[in-house]
């Protein structure tokens, strides 16, 4: 099978001294990965090999064109060989299920996508915000402060393949207690996260209510977009929002937090769904009543 890492020769380069060293480097893998449907092409993109499968399906759902698993009727990789001789794992066809639209409304618009961008498949922004479930539903979820400080590193130690190489994005999908449910690595921030959304579909957990998503970079309009499509509410991204993110957090209803870095982080939208109480664990027992938390309005 296909693997996230490789190794490779590199020079490492003093810059005061001009000393260099020959040692071996770890790298993230990138790869093409070609989706069709039905036997026609429907979209190539650049990711790091390994749950192709919860890729695509995260890829679809985010795309309009998957409703449910139940939409596909098989998945399987078309093995090739690749220069050196090894089987490649870089086409994955899909059967869809007769009268879906995935079966027979594709919509004719380019899907070739980057490592780097997860919206440029799409017609229109205005088309990517009809696919937005606003409000967002979250059934009164509630996420702690105390909680929330801890969701990062618990991502950066679920990422095994960025300790070896340093060159991959990450997404994880949380309970609001904190519990991981699921994280997946990627070179591509997008790529990441319609692999936690396409794990969901799979698990049939979808619309994710109740979660918080926690990506490891900044929240760009499409992880919001993809975000808020599988019902997600709560958005923790440990850098920056863009201006577009922002404004479609607060048009869908999210809860929407950049520079989640302890001690501190920045609430963009929907901070009624953040508590400041005691810290996890501390007790309130004996005194009648149970913590009343502080709500963080925007």
């Amino acid at each position: 099978m296909a693997t996230a890492s490789t190794r490779t020769r590199t020079t490492r380069l003093d810059l005061d001294t001009g000393a260099a060293t020959e040692r071996a480097d770890t790298l993230a893998v990138e790869e093409p990965l070609q989706l069709e449907v039905d036997g026609e092409q429907l979209t190539v993109t650049m990711r790091t090999p390994g749950h192709d499968v919860e890729l695509a399906l995260g890829f679809l759902h985010a795309e309009g064109l998957l409703r449910g698993r139940e939409d596909v009727v098989a998945m399987r990789h078309c093995t090739d060989t690749g220069p050196d001789g090894q089987p490649t794992y870089n086409l994955l066809q899909i059967s869809a299920r007769p009268g879906s639209r995935l079966a027979g409304d594709r919509v004719a618009r380019p899907f070739t996508t980057t490592s780097a961008c997860g919206v440029c498949g799409s017609v229109s922004v205005e088309e990517v915000l009809s696919r937005v479930r606003a409000p967002v539903h979250d059934d009164g979820v509630r996420v702690r402060t105390d909680v929330l400080a801890g969701l990062p590193d618990a991502l950066r130690a679920a990422q095994s393949t960025f300790e070896r190489t340093g060159g991959l994005h990450a997404a994880g999908l949380f309970t609001a207690e904190g519990e991981l449910l699921c994280a997946r690595e990627d070179v591509g921030r997008h790529n990441a996260v319609d692999k936690v959304v396409g794990w969901g579909l799979r698990e049939g957990r979808l619309p994710l209510r109740g979660t918080v998503l926690v990506v490891s970079g900044r929240a760009s309009f499409e992880l919001v977009q993809k975000a808020a499509v599988a019902g997600v509410p709560v958005l923790a991204a440990v850098s920056a929002p863009s201006s577009l993110a922002v404004s479609l957090a607060r048009e869908a209803g999210m809860t929407l937090l950049g520079f989640v870095r302890p001690p501190r982080a920045n609430v963009y939208a929907g901070g009624h769904r953040l508590d400041v109480g005691p810290p996890t664990g501390e007790s309130t027992a004996g005194t009648g009543v149970g913590p009343r938390p502080t709500s963080v309005l925007t």
